[in-house]
């Protein structure tokens, strides 16, 4: 694959969009009409309304929640805490995840990735989406408030605003740059678990906080480098789509860079001992490792199948689960320098 631009500019690619919508509006299904509602199965319906909650993105945050609750807690959190905390978070996330598919379900018919979403096929009406959202959204700040603290139900309904109303609504389609600052939403699950079992904030979540924030990039730039014709015929100005692949990659270095520096800055601000900080060095610079070679095959002008930006993204996916593994454990078997 050779650095080029694939769309001119977000306007270009925008017209694009309006030019290849359905007819019918923008709530006409692209593909042939949904089976009727008494040939769906029960099974089938839930499946779907789980579907518009994005579980895989939802394990992904709690993979940064209850780590640091232990790391709050330093020790072992009351077991009807954590859940009740994780709980909170799966209703808070799976709300905001489909709020993203009421509000995208557009481009998401025009993109191969995202086109099987029931709200892009029409199996599920954007009015009982959009419902099902805000049901969500309601419960996950009456649980964790009357059942965690209302702290915790404030960052709970921060995170959502701030992933429909910043990222989705005003960032996405507008500027290359969505993702860094959209990302902050996908931060908060941090300061949730924190604040759970402290009923405040600290330095050290927020620390953790910035490595999700500078981690984001670097995970999602790559899978946006590999879906970017998708992105570019949605009319979406993902950085992949309006910069070369060597630009990019000069920014997935620069991102992974901070988030390694900025997770050993944990080890001061939190006393953390020798377990946390070798896992936080050995799989950082692993992750390192997968950035630097990305950006010299993108210097190359290498092939797709020498580029490889999905090895950077899957790789990203267990440094920081590995960094937050770390996390939870170095305070039940703290070994001090």
């Amino acid at each position: 694959m050779k650095d080029t631009v694939t769309a001119t500019s977000p306007h270009a690619a925008t017209q694009r969009t309006r030019d290849a919508r359905p007819a019918g509006g923008p709530d006409a299904p692209s593909g042939p009409p949904p089976v009727g509602g008494g040939e769906r199965s029960t099974r089938k319906v839930i499946a779907d309304y789980v579907s518009l909650t994005k579980p895989r993105i939802i394990e992904l945050l709690l993979v940064t929640t209850f780590p640091v609750m232990f790391l709050a807690d330093r020790g072992v959190p009351g077991v009807w805490l954590i859940l009740s905390t994780l709980v909170g978070g799966t209703l808070s996330a799976g709300s905001a995840n489909a709020y993203n598919c009421y509000l995208d379900r557009d481009i998401d018919r025009l993109m191969h990735r995202t086109e099987g979403r029931p709200m892009a096929t029409g199996a599920i009406s954007p009015r009982a989406g959009f419902l099902f959202a805000s049901v969500l959204g309601v419960a996950s700040v009456l649980w964790l408030g009357l059942l965690v603290n209302w702290l915790s139900a404030a960052l709970s309904l921060g995170a959502i605003v701030l992933y429909v109303g910043f990222y989705t609504l005003l960032l996405k389609r507008r500027t290359s740059q969505n993702i860094v600052w959209g990302g902050v939403a996908g931060c908060m699950p941090v300061l949730i678990g924190w604040s759970a079992v402290t009923d405040g904030l600290a330095w050290p979540a927020l620390v953790l906080f910035l490595v999700v924030f500078f981690w984001t990039p670097p995970h999602y730039w790559p899978l946006s480098m590999r879906y970017k014709e998708d992105y570019a015929s949605a009319g979406v100005p993902m950085l992949p789509v309006v910069a070369r692949d060597s630009a990019v990659a000069v920014q997935v270095v620069r991102y992974a860079w901070a988030t390694v520096v900025t997770s050993l800055v944990l080890v001061p601000v939190a006393g953390m001992g020798v377990l946390y900080t070798l896992v936080a060095a050995a799989s950082g610079a692993l992750f390192l490792f997968e950035a630097h070679r990305l950006r010299r095959a993108a210097r190359a002008e290498a092939s797709y199948d020498v580029l490889r930006p999905m090895r950077v993204f899957h790789y990203s996916i267990s440094y920081l689960t590995l960094v937050f593994l770390g996390v939870a454990i170095d305070p039940l078997l703290h070994l001090p320098w």
